[in-house]
Order: structure tokens, then sequence, then C-alpha cells
């Protein structure tokens, strides 16, 4: 190693411990110890282009240990990614461009948001899976314009999460050969030595997963770690691992290999003997040599040059495949929602009694003849998820070109898979699981709304209409939980047309994940539902009077519900309205007008029907209103009769509503 090199490496360790240093807060620890490892992959075996960082055959870094931040910030400033030396000075700070973890969407060059440790390696597994999958859409004999890999780095945290292993079962079942994972193996956690919980075989048990695996005796050997590089894409049938010896905040005496390091600025003193035992010719803090510059501009040009070679190729692919580039065009470009919302078929009635995840079963198939892009599954449960499209093949080891995936059953990593498949773009994805186990999913899911990722859930199995099973697989609660999240539209449609409108809102959408839930129980017709749902609120069946004298509000099975109850009521002179609610997300974001028309503020005789629990509701009944909702876990029985035993009669809702108009009187 050169001198020059030797500083290069040394100015990310350096920039990351001013970063954290100036912040007063942060983690120098991976930064320090990984610096060798991301030089040499990002400089000499990785193609990106810090002047084009969306150029569609990059390959992809994540950073699964996102507490390396500073690491990732001072890259992307050295390889001409627009972070300036202000941005790096700004580390944690309030509006920088340098976040604490980073944020996709946020940061050039952040290719996913990662902190939850682990989450970054369930991405990248989904990265690699849109990269085989698209390779296999439209890669021709000397055209691989799909021809990338997936790095992933990440540490002994992210390895004793459960969604790595998760994950990584799949992506070794699957044969995902572009893969390689990066294991920066420094033997320290916060509480001290991993040997305190985490003793087992890591090799053996990634081999045991499928991947070929490989070790680095020493974490500063860049000429090893380049070889291990090499070796890991000769590979064409497997996902790699390479197990690289680091020593956790390498470079400050006081610090190195000790969990010190890990979490929490050098100081000032430690932070100038880091500099003079590395030998650091700067003084000056976020000072960088020209000759560090020079070397990373050189570096950087490599990619610049590999882009502009891909540039040729896919010109030349548009040419002589001409209708291959229009496929192309339309898999990277949004749903056409005009298109969509005058497809009669799309939009066709089901004029029978059908629960709604045979309704959403039944558009999935839809719209896999509209939008060519659809690539999804389900976590072992397409059968009662309804989420196969029919006519496709399965995405496999043999078949990269199948449009169904079988994740097995593994939900949490498959919400990770999910939205590392969005991040990849080019592909648009859904997944399915029984509604009571979105508690699985919930982490990625708050991390697909945060990034602004459109992936759709398909939740099935929506209330105590799951029936025999019992409270186990009986959700209550999960509503509350989905709704409670910032950044997603969570649809529980009452039939058809909610349904249709739920599915539209999904598959437009270009910055927020949808929740579908759906029932197991059969859904009747509403003659009064309508696009209006796209609202999220509106009313189904109105009052007599231009001014109803109450207002029943309603989602998914229990709409119908409401309306009987309002026909009960009718034949005794009280004239109520019925509001459909099946988004309230959707419904906060129309105006003040539209919310006063559905639901005027004078009304106050309110009641909520809904078979989970009454957390939320409360804005829309008020303090004089009412609920009929869960207040207990559900029971094991059929349907129908956890329905009559929980109050969900419309008898019950009827009673509700003359007990708060009598209240107040």
């Amino acid at each position: 190693m050169n001198n020059v090199e030797k500083n290069s490496i040394n100015a990310i360790r350096v920039l990351a411990a001013e970063m954290i240093q100036k912040a007063k807060s942060g983690h120098p620890g991976l930064p320090m110890g990984c610096a060798p490892i991301v030089y040499e992959l990002w400089g000499k075996h990785m193609n990106h282009n810090g002047k084009n960082p969306k150029w569609a055959n990059r390959d992809r870094f994540v950073l699964s240990g996102g507490h390396g931040s500073a690491m990732l910030y001072a890259l992307l400033h050295l390889f001409g990614y627009g972070l300036t030396v202000e941005d790096l000075k700004n580390f944690r700070q309030l509006d920088s461009l340098t976040p604490g973890h980073p944020e996709y969407g946020h940061t050039v060059g952040v290719e996913a948001t990662t902190g939850p440790l682990g989450a970054g390696m369930a991405m990248a597994v989904g990265m690699a899976m849109a990269e085989c999958h698209l390779a296999a859409e439209f890669n021709k004999p000397g055209y691989d314009v799909v021809d990338h890999y997936t790095f992933v780095l990440g540490g002994d945290g992210c390895l004793m999460e459960g969604i790595s292993s998760e994950a990584f079962s799949l992506a070794g079942t699957l044969g995902l050969s572009k893969l390689i994972v990066i294991y920066d193996s420094n033997r320290i956690s916060i509480e001290g030595s991993t040997d305190l919980a985490f003793t087992e075989d890591v090799m053996k048990r990634m081999e045991a997963f499928g991947f070929q695996t490989i070790d680095v005796a020493d974490g500063n050997d860049c000429g090893a770690i380049g070889k291990a590089i090499e070796e890991a894409k000769r590979d064409t049938a497997r996902p790699s691992f390479i197990r690289v010896h680091t020593e956790i905040g390498y470079g400050c005496p006081a610090k190195q290999g000790k969990a010190s390091a890990h979490g929490e600025p050098l100081g000032e003193e430690n932070l100038q003997a880091t500099k003079e035992n590395l030998q650091w010719p700067e003084n000056t803090a976020f000072k960088v040599p020209d000759k560090v510059y020079a070397d990373y501009r050189e570096l950087a040009s490599k990619g610049e040059q590999a882009e502009a070679e891909w540039n040729k190729l896919f010109v030349a692919y548009c040419a002589n495949f001409p209708e291959e580039a229009k496929r192309w065009e339309k898999f990277h470009s949004p749903v056409d929602a005009d298109a969509l919302l005058k497809n009669e078929e799309f939009w066709a009635r089901n004029d029978k009694p059908t629960a709604s995840r045979a309704l959403s079963g039944n558009l999935i198939n839809k719209l896999n003849g509209i939008l060519p892009n659809m690539f999804g599954g389900s976590a072992d449960l397409a059968p009662s998820n309804k989420t196969e499209m029919k006519g496709e093949s399965f995405f496999g080891k043999d078949n990269y070109a199948g449009k169904n995936i079988h994740f097995g059953v593994r939900e949490l990593a498959m919400s990770a898979i999910a939205n590392g498949i969005t991040l990849h773009g080019g592909l648009r994805t859904y997944i399915g699981t029984f509604f009571v186990f979105s508690d699985y999913l919930k982490p990625m899911i708050r991390l697909a709304a945060l990034m602004g990722l459109p992936v759709t859930y398909v939740l099935t199995h929506d209330s105590i209409g799951v029936g025999e099973d019992g409270p186990t697989h009986e959700p209550v609660e999960q509503l509350a939980m989905l709704r409670s999240l910032p950044n997603i539209n969570v649809f529980r449609p009452a039939d058809d047309r909610e349904t249709a409108v739920a599915w539209y809102s999904a598959v437009t959408s270009t910055k927020t994940p949808t929740a579908l839930v759906l029932t197991r129980q059969n859904l009747t017709p509403l003659s009064g539902s309508s696009k209006e749902a796209m609202k999220g609120g509106y009313v189904i069946a109105d009052s007599s009077g231009e001014t109803p004298e109450g207002i029943i509000i309603a989602t998914g099975s229990e709409v119908a519900l409401a309306i009987e109850a309002k026909e009960l009521l009718k034949k005794e002179g009280v004239d109520v309205r019925v509001v459909s609610m099946p988004c309230m997300d959707i419904f906060e974001q129309q105006s003040d007008e539209y919310k006063e028309k559905i639901l005027p503020k004078k009304v106050r005789a309110r009641v909520a029907v809904e078979a989970g629990r009454d957390f939320g509701w409360g804005r829309y009944v008020g303090l004089d209103g009412a609920t009929v909702c869960m207040n207990s876990f559900g029971a094991s029985a059929p349907a129908a009769k956890l329905f009559e035993k929980f109050g969900f009669t419309k008898e019950n809702v009827a009673e509700a509503m003359r007990k708060v108009m009598a209240g107040l009187k």
C-alpha cells in the first residue's frame, strides 16, 4: 500500500471521527475499523457514479450497520456525490444532509434507510432478487443491460438479529449469486465482547444457508479484501459471505478494540492521538490533502467510464430490441393513473357476496394484465391470501423470470425484502400474510413509510371473522397500530367497489405504502358504494333529511351491518346517515369543507362500528358518541357466533345510537 492509499483510507477514519467529535454524538468504531474495506470496495470493485447516483445498472451498497453513517457520508463526500465539507460538519444536526442514521431520499447516494440492525441485510436480499428478475426479463445474448451486484456491510448485531437469518435462508435457497455480504467481525458489542451472547460458528451457519464463505484474516489488508470480493464474484451459483476480521476503533490508541469505541466520540485528546498514530498529515479539522482528493477523483472516474460504456450498450439494445425498450420504459415509469381509472374491466362490479380477500385476488390478476412489472407473493399463505398471479410461474433458482414469490414462513424478512425490491427500482411489489401477523411486518412497514416506498401489504383474515382459529389469529389491535404510523394508507374496504379503490390507490401511489385489510367472510355488494371511497370516507347511505339526526361510521364488513341498523332505526322514525370510512388516512387529507360535509360538526350523535379496538375512533365520535368495537381478545367459534357474542348485530348498533341520542337530550 502506497502512502496516498494509506492516507485515503485514513481520510475516512479521520473525517468520521471529526464529524462525531464535532456533533458530540455518534459511532466512530465501525468507520475506523471498516475504512479499508469500503475504500477497496468502492474504489476498485463497485460500479457507481457520483455524478449520476441513480444510474440503473449501478452496483448497490447497503450499510446495514447504519450507526456507522459517518463512514458512508465520508465516502459520499470523497467520491463526489455532492456532500460538502460543510455537510460533514453538520453531522447529526437539524435539517442537515448527514443525519445520525442514513436516510433514503434525504441524502444522495444512500440506497436504504438503515438503523434497526439486520434490516439492511434483508433489504439487500430484496435488491438482489430484483436484479435477478429484471435481468431475466430484459437481458439478451450480448446485451446484459441488467448486470450488477448488491453489496451489504454489517456486523455482529446484524447477524444476531433474526431478520438476517430469515433473509439469508431465502437468499441461499434462491442462489442469489449477485449478493455479496461483508461481515465486519470485530467481536465487540455495546455491552462488551460478543462472547457474552454470541458464540456460534457464523461461517458454518452461512454455509448451511447455501452461501459461499470467505475469510479475511486482516481487515487492514486491502489486497486480501479485494481478492475475496473477486472470489465472491466468480461464484455464479451462490451468494457470498465474506468475514473480515477488523478492530473496532482502529487507530485510536486508547479505544482500539474496546467497547467504548462503539457509540461515543473519541474525545479531543484521543482524536489528536489518533491522527498522530495514523500519521495523518493535516492538523486542521476536516482538512483532506489534495493528493487524497486526487486519488478519489481517479477512482471515481472508473465509475463514470463504466456508466458511459453501459450507456452505449443500452442505446444499441434499444435500437436492436425496440419492443423491449418500450417495456423497459413502462417498468421504470409510474402507473398511468388516468388510464387505470378509465379501465372498465378493472372497475367491473362483482354481483355476488364475496370475501374481500378473493376480490383482491381477482384484482391482482387484472392488474397483472395491465402492469407488466408486478412482482410479489406471500409468506406461505398464497392460497389463503389469494395473492398468486394465475398463469405466472414462481421466482426461483432455475426461473428468475417468475413473477410469483414463495417467501416461506418469514414475515419479517419478507417485508424487508419488499422494501429492497422497491428500492432497487423497476418493479411494483406486494406481499401477503394474515392481518394478525402484521405484528411481524410492522418494523419494516415503518421503514417503508419512512422511506416513502409504495409497497402494498395484502393482509387478510381481518377480524374475529377468522372464527374457529381463535384469539391467536383474530386481530383486534392491529388496525390501530398501523393507523398510528405516519405516511401509510390503511384500507379496510366494505365491498368489491371499495376493494378496487384500495388497489387503485395502492398501485398509483408513488410515496406511500398501502395496507389492504381484507376479510375471510363474504361481503355483499353495497348499492351505495362508489369511487367516492377514494376520499377515504364518504356517505354510503344518507339520511332522508338534509341534516341527519345521527351518523353511524363503519369500515369493512361492519358497513353492511351499519346500513341494517340504519334501516332498523328508520322504522322507529330515527333518521341517520351511514358513512363508510375505508381509509382514515386519506380522509384526513381531504379539505375541511369536504370533511364537514360528510361529518357535520353539529351532528354530535355518532357511533363508530368496527370489529377491532376503538383506539383512534375518538376523533370522529367525540365525547358524546359511542363505539361498537372490540374491548377484549376474540374467541374460537364460527364467525357468525362471534359477531353475535361481541355485539356486532344491527340491534346492538341501533341501541348504541339510541343511547347516544338520549344522552344528548
